[in-house]
């Protein structure tokens, strides 16, 4: 099944928080957090982070949104790096790849005035390239993503939103410094056609 894909220019986003080092290397994207960057609301650690490193263009109904990533300098807790979806400071989802206790994490916060953290471990995506896929279906998103194989679906989250939102990659380093996370890919797709239905890869 074709699917129509666009790219979307990485001069097209804004940082939501400038990272330490940003550097376009041909159609990457390389990108150092900062020491101490992330993003949660509150819950359980009662604490608010809000200088991860997001770098978010317009997104809408009409479009999925996929982010394409390498895991290879993942090595320390809480590495991480993915899919942003925003709505605003205190309503967003971070879908993506975190380290929990060495092994990849499939890591989905979803926000709204409160953070939740939903984990699935993919130790057998060590150092591959991942991609994160958004699609909004009524007052939802599906979120799914793919290393090596097929499509998984990985959360449906509450997203009503259907004006003014933003989307695309972020990173964040809660642990450490020289985090650099190479970017490959950023796309608007067709919208998913129904939950149970995976969308097409990108030929």
């Amino acid at each position: 099944m074709a699917s129509t894909y666009t790219a979307v220019p990485w001069s097209l986003g804004t940082w939501t928080v400038k990272p330490v080092a940003v550097k376009e290397d041909g159609q990457n994207l390389k990108v150092i957090a900062e020491n101490g960057s992330d993003y949660w609301e509150k819950t359980l650690y009662e604490f608010e982070h809000r200088n991860g490193h997001a770098l978010l263009a317009p997104w809408e109904d009409s479009q999925a949104v996929e982010v394409t990533f390498q895991l290879a300098s993942f090595t320390e807790l809480y590495d991480q790096a993915g899919l942003m979806l925003w709505q605003g400071q205190e309503q967003w989802i971070k879908a993506g790849i975190e380290l929990n206790d060495g092994v990849p994490h499939l890591a989905v916060v979803v926000t709204d005035g409160f953070s939740d953290w939903s984990l699935a471990p993919v130790p057998e995506w060590v150092g591959q390239e991942v991609t994160i896929r958004a699609s909004r279906m009524k007052d939802a998103v599906i979120i799914r993503a793919r290393a090596d194989g097929g499509w998984r679906t990985v959360r449906v989250a509450r997203f009503p939103y259907s004006q003014g939102k933003q989307a695309g990659p972020f990173l964040c380093a809660p642990t450490r410094a020289g985090l650099e996370v190479v970017f490959t890919r950023w796309m608007h797709a067709e919208p998913d056609a129904d939950l149970h239905i995976d969308p097409p890869h990108e030929e």
